[in-house]
């Protein structure tokens, strides 16, 4: 099987194009079981390399290529190994050649590979002052500019890579810092129609507030458009009085006027709550929470919450005065291509 498979690999090389397109193809399909992907790994050295150099051919060899790229990153092991070989670096140059077709595929094997530290630190090019951030202030700026009313968007999982980014303190730092404003570009697309930017946007803000101890006063800078995104999902299907409204700032107080649809993902429902929190904790945010009326859209969204898991988040920002609460490190983001 070894000798197969290696000769399998040579053909990835191959100068002709039918050979290269019928072998590419084959090691994509060796992606889908975990028996292929366990003989591929134990080839790494060579396969992937020649995965690599296949990104940029015609779509017909750099797509199955992709999807290979991004199964076998499902693999931590492997993944690793791709980190090491520069794969983000390669994913990254290839994601913004102006005439590549494998966009989306390319941003999915982001995801996976920001799943390891290594990846996360190599995305954010750490040990280069000059070029540090930039791979991951092009990347906001695609998610924040690209249109997200194509049935194909393919930067919507880049959410998933901010997720991933801020699970880690220097990703959080980033994001957070005020003179290049990327988690405030981050909340306004929130209002995306994309849940797959929902739930990225969501859970992008619920790591950076890991940071609220250090940087409240830079989280409150950005109440205009962070209270909307936490507090609207959580804040219940009630129209709401107007002397409830005339407590709020003119962004929440117009959306809470009128009937509207509500957030069904839960998971949303409750990193919006535990980013509340986490503001709370912080005598400046508390302040800043009573000044938009928060507590009162938290008691309205309580009453109608049915979810036990949501309930108990609604619960946890309740007693917080009265009782400490272990914070959990944030989690990271997963994607694969079936």
């Amino acid at each position: 099987m070894a000798t197969e498979l290696e000769e399998l690999v040579g053909f990835l090389s191959s100068p002709s194009p039918q050979l290269k397109k019928a072998a590419v193809d084959i090691v994509r399909g060796l992606t889908g079981s975990e028996e292929g992907l366990q003989s591929l790994a134990h080839h790494s050295k060579i396969v992937l390399p020649a995965l690599a150099r296949l990104l940029g051919e015609p779509k017909e060899v750099s797509e199955p290529a992709a999807e290979a790229l991004v199964n076998l990153s499902q693999n931590s092991d492997i993944s690793a190994k791709m980190v090491e070989i520069g794969m983000i670096n390669t994913a990254m140059d290839m994601l913004y050649k102006q005439d590549s077709v494998i966009k989306r595929l390319l941003v999915m094997l982001l995801v996976n590979l920001t799943q390891l530290d290594a990846g996360i630190t190599s995305l954010l090019q750490t040990g280069d002052e000059k070029l540090q951030g930039m791979y991951v202030m092009k990347l906001v700026r695609s998610f924040c500019t690209s249109s997200n009313e194509k049935r194909d968007d393919p930067f919507e999982h880049v959410g998933s890579i901010l997720v991933n980014i801020s699970k880690m303190e220097a990703g959080r730092k980033f994001l957070l810092d005020p003179k290049r404003g990327l988690l405030k570009q981050i909340i306004r697309q929130f209002d995306s129609a994309s849940p797959l930017r929902k739930k990225g946007v969501s859970g992008t803000i619920r790591n950076c507030c890991f940071e609220a101890e250090n940087q409240i006063q830079n989280l409150i800078l950005m109440s205009e458009f962070l209270w909307p995104a936490l507090l609207l999902p959580v804040a219940g299907k009630k129209v709401y009085s107007e002397q409830d409204t005339s407590k709020m700032p003119l962004e929440l107080a117009s959306a809470l006027s009128i009937e509207r649809e509500p957030v069904d993902d839960p998971e949303i429902r409750v990193q919006a709550l535990e980013s509340i929190y986490l503001i709370s904790l912080q005598e400046a945010g508390r302040r800043a929470l009573w000044s938009v009326n928060g507590p009162r859209i938290l008691e309205v969204g309580y009453e109608y919450e049915e979810d036990p898991k949501v309930m108990e988040a609604y619960e946890q920002i309740g007693s917080m005065l009265v009782q400490g609460s272990d914070i959990e490190e944030p989690s990271a983001q997963n994607t694969e291509v079936a």
